[in-house]
Parts: C-alpha cells; sequence; structure tokens
C-alpha cells in the first residue's frame, strides 16, 4: 500500500507541475505584443548574431577566380610554369584531364596515326610499315614504335599523303547470313556491302558477330575507341537473347552463372535469366568476355543447340529504333557518353599500374 501511495503521489506532483507550466505559456500568449514604435530603433547597421563585420568583397561568377578588393574586374590569376590545376584531385581524376587537355602537336605513334586516318587497323599498320611502304618527311619508317607529329610532320603511304579524317560512328541492326568483315574471299555479303553508301570515309566493324548472330554492331573509324570496347580488360556489357531447341533446365542456369569450363578455359556469365519463365527455351545472358563465339560454346557444352542469337546491348548501345538490317550515325550525346565510359575505365586501370 505505501508503494501504490508514493507512486500515487508522485503522479499528481507531475500533473501539477504541467498544469501550471501551460498555464503560464497561455498567459503569455494572451498578452498584447509591443508595437514597433514603442521599441527603440537603432541606427548601427545589424549583423548576424555571433558573427564579426567584414569588409564587403566583390565576386565573380562560381566557376572564375576570386577578385580581392584592389583587383580590377575582369583581370585572371597568373599562374607559375609549375601550376598544377588538378594537383588537388586524384590520380584517376589527373589522367583523365590529361587526355582530355593533350596538344594536337604532341607525337603520336605511326601505326596510331595511320589507324585514326583511316588507312587500316593498329596491327595492320605495323605490318606495312615493317613492308617499307610507309614514309615520314622523305624517309621510309621501318621500325616500329616510331612518332610522329600530325601537324607538321609529312606521312605518306604508297607515295600518297595520308591526311587526317572525320570520326564517324554507325551503329548497325545485323542481319541473318552476314559477315562481319571488311572482305569476303567467298563474296559473301558482309557489313560493309550494308554501309557502302553511308560515309566516304573509311570504317570497319568494332568486334565481331557470326554469320547468323543479328544485333547490335558498332563500326567505327576511331581506332583508340574501338580498341577500348573490344579489350576484355575494359570488361564492357554485352546482353544476348538465346533462343535454344528445348527448354533449359534451371540447374544449367545456376552452372553458367557459377561458371563452367571450356575448352580454352573457364567462363562465367555476370548474369543470366529466363526472358519469360513460361517459355524457358528463350534465355538472357549477359557477358563481358570477347572471345570467339563464347556465348553459342557455352550452351552447347551443355549440351544444347543454338537456335537464334541476338545482341541486343553492346557497352550502352541497343537496337532501339533501328530495323534488321538497317543502321543509323551515333548522335554526339552517344558517343560522348561511350567515351566517357572507355577514358573512366582506362584511368582506373593506368592509376591501378602506376600504384
Amino acid at each position: 500500500m505505501n508503494f501504490d501511495k508514493k507512486r500515487n503521489d508522485g503522479i499528481r506532483r507531475i500533473r501539477s507541475r504541467y498544469t501550471s507550466r501551460r498555464q503560464d505559456e497561455d498567459a503569455r500568449a494572451r498578452e498584447p505584443r509591443p508595437r514597433r514604435s514603442d521599441s527603440v530603433v537603432s541606427d548601427a547597421p545589424r549583423r548576424a548574431f555571433g558573427r564579426k563585420q567584414e569588409e564587403p568583397r566583390s565576386y565573380r561568377r562560381r566557376s572564375d577566380n576570386y577578385i580581392a578588393d584592389g583587383e580590377r574586374r575582369g583581370t585572371k590569376r597568373s599562374f607559375d610554369e609549375n601550376y598544377d590545376p588538378n594537383a588537388k584531385y586524384s590520380k584517376k581524376k589527373q589522367l583523365a584531364y590529361k587526355r582530355k587537355t593533350q596538344s594536337p602537336d604532341d607525337p603520336v605513334r605511326l601505326n596510331r596515326f595511320l589507324a585514326n586516318a583511316g588507312i587500316c587497323s593498329r596491327r595492320e599498320a605495323d605490318e606495312l610499315i615493317k613492308a617499307g611502304v610507309v614514309s615520314v618527311n622523305g624517309q621510309v619508317v621501318t621500325q616500329l614504335g616510331t612518332k610522329v607529329i600530325p601537324s607538321s610532320d609529312k606521312v605518306l603511304f604508297h607515295d600518297q599523303p595520308v591526311r587526317s579524317q572525320k570520326l564517324v560512328y554507325i551503329l548497325m541492326n545485323k542481319p541473318k547470313d552476314c559477315v562481319t568483315t571488311t572482305d569476303d574471299p567467298q563474296a559473301r555479303i558482309t557489313v560493309m556491302d550494308i554501309i557502302k553508301d553511308a560515309c566516304p570515309e573509311r570504317v570497319y566493324p568494332v568486334g565481331r558477330l557470326d554469320r547468323n548472330t543479328t544485333g547490335v554492331l558498332l563500326l567505327t573509324n576511331d581506332g583508340d575507341l574501338a580498341m577500348k570496347l573490344t579489350h576484355p580488360r575494359y570488361e564492357h556489357r554485352k546482353i544476348y537473347q538465346v533462343g535454344l531447341d528445348r527448354p533449359v533446365a534451371p540447374s544449367d542456369l545456376q552452372k553458367i552463372s557459377e561458371g563452367i569450363m571450356l575448352e580454352d578455359g573457364p567462363i562465367a556469365a555476370d548474369d543470366i535469366a529466363y526472358e519469360d519463365p513460361s517459355d524457358r527455351k528463350v534465355v538472357g545472358i549477359e557477358i563481358h568476355s570477347g572471345r570467339n563465339r563464347i556465348v553459342r560454346r557455352i550452351f552447347e557444352s551443355l549440351g544444347y543447340k543454338v537456335m537464334r542469337l541476338d545482341r541486343v546491348y553492346f557497352a550502352g548501345l541497343t537496337k532501339k529504333n533501328v530495323s534488321r538490317g538497317k543502321f543509323r550515325f551515333l548522335t554526339p550525346q552517344e558517343v560522348g557518353f561511350l567515351k566517357m565510359s572507355t577514358n573512366g575505365m582506362a584511368a582506373k586501370f593506368d592509376s591501378e599500374d602506376e600504384l
């Protein structure tokens, strides 16, 4: 009983304090507020509480340099020759800045210059250089690794001047019975036959699709971009829609996801799933490997026969609004996205190599 009495007394004390506090607050709320004329108005300038009154400063836009008092508006801060605007950034961002601000007068490898001019690929350029059909400033060059300055050096290929050409990017929805090559000795239809009247520049396919494989294919004369898109080190995503001769067992999907062994080494899908759970003959698979016929060989190793293979996604590009056997030019935004993604991956690996 004593415990209950103490508890009740405590509750009453709490209630009384709360009630008196509410009454005081209500009384203050009912009091009339003083008018502005009743208050004392000071002539002193107002300032934020706790802050010192600072001298006024002038600023330009956010992206411009700070202008202190006494400097003329429109003048720029002077920097010495050792100034590095990227010193405060990470190594990855510094490498990206270096690529972006590289001068066109900087030396480049001769095979890269020939590839960018649309003569051939870099590998083919090395063979041409060793064959002695390329000259620089009147001197035949046969040594690999030779560098030239595009703005001043005169490069000849078979006694014809080599000039840099405009970069072209073409997205094709490749049809069946079409070979992904620039020249076919069996006189079959090639992807070059489809775009023969598209542009005067010499473009070539980025990567390869089998004759009976359809879908997204990029053609360009940008050798740097083509190399970064096809090199397995950069791990660009490729998504295929696979039609098979019989339903795929869930256990086989699990095996492909975890990894299987082929004759040229192990391989695992980045992602794999049924396109429609009610139709297990159609599977979507995401993979970044660039090995020859890799998707077909994965399913053939498990006893399936690939009836239809369609690439629906490649490095951020899709075949949306492009009919089978048709093509279109990439927009500047799409080209910028490709270069941004490839440069970002290149900077990542370069920074890892330097660490």
